[in-house]
């Protein structure tokens, strides 16, 4: 248990889900770093000294990383692991690959040397084949990292193109997307990340049975879902329960909680959300 879980929590009478220590394998929540805003590491420690005891992991999106000092990007890394919270590179490894080989290799040996846990392996704007994935997450093992495969439905997915544009491109099969993951898996990625784009984000009707096909053939523990929109966060606890595992926006990560833990909740969720831990 870490030292924040420790910690007596405040009216410590009011009964919440049991959610278990860190590291948790179910019920994981990953929250998005700087992009839509700004994070340094005073930001950032507000929030983990009050809610750190609920955030798994820490996601950069879209290579923010890249614009940082490089010493204020290691602090940032070293206060989440102070409150055993792991770090991802997010998706940005697909602008990388547009550079060759010798800069994935200068990436990832960089990821190692300032601390991060997870390379994100994502291919939304980009041709990849499966068999180049392979050995991209045996590169990120090699390095001592945690490969995280992102697999989708939607092409181009990754970025704020609308909903025509979006359908221009059409998506895949679903069992080709569950396919690719169990390959990866297979090869030793820590977990398959979902691409919300094509089945909850940016379409005009959520593709529920496509959620449903994924979480059949590879379970929860495998699988991390994007839902950074409380509707969508909403709807995976009410399907599948408070230990499905989460990506949201780190604005999120206190509604998110009081969902997950049983605490509060809109309408449809409050006081039904429980855990039986006999």
């Amino acid at each position: 248990m870490s030292a924040i879980e420790q910690q007596e929590r405040a009216f410590s009478f009011i009964r919440l889900n049991e959610r278990g220590s860190k590291p948790r394998t179910r019920g994981i929540t990953e929250i998005r770093g700087p992009y839509y805003t700004p994070m340094g590491k005073r930001y950032l420690e507000d929030i983990l000294e009050t809610m750190g005891a609920w955030v798994d992991s820490l996601k950069f999106a879209g290579g923010s990383f890249a614009l940082m000092p490089r010493d204020r990007l290691a602090e940032i890394i070293e206060l989440c692991h102070r409150y055993d919270v792991q770090v991802s590179t997010g998706g940005f490894l697909e602008r990388v690959l547009l550079q060759g080989p010798e800069a994935v290799d200068r990436y990832v040996e960089e990821c190692r040397e300032v601390g991060f846990d997870i390379v994100e392996i994502s291919a939304g704007f980009i041709t990849l084949p499966t068999d180049d994935v392979l050995r991209l997450i045996e590169r990120v093992q090699k390095a001592g990292l945690k490969p995280k495969p992102e697999v989708g439905i939607q092409f181009g997915a990754g970025g704020a193109s609308a909903v025509e544009a979006l359908e221009a491109e059409g998506t895949r099969d679903v069992e080709w997307a569950i396919a690719q993951a169990r390959r990866y898996l297979d090869a030793g990625a820590w977990m398959i990340m979902i691409e919300s784009e094509g089945i909850t984000e940016n379409v005009r009707t959520w593709r529920t049975d496509a959620v449903a096909k994924i979480i059949n053939a590879l379970g929860l523990e495998r699988v991390m879902f994007e839902a950074a929109d409380p509707p969508v966060f909403e709807w995976y606890i009410k399907n599948y329960g408070p230990e499905v595992n989460l990506f949201v926006d780190h604005s999120q990560i206190v509604e998110l909680e009081c969902m997950r833990s049983g605490l509060w909740g809109t309408s449809s969720l409050w006081g039904r959300v429980l855990t039986y831990k006999g």
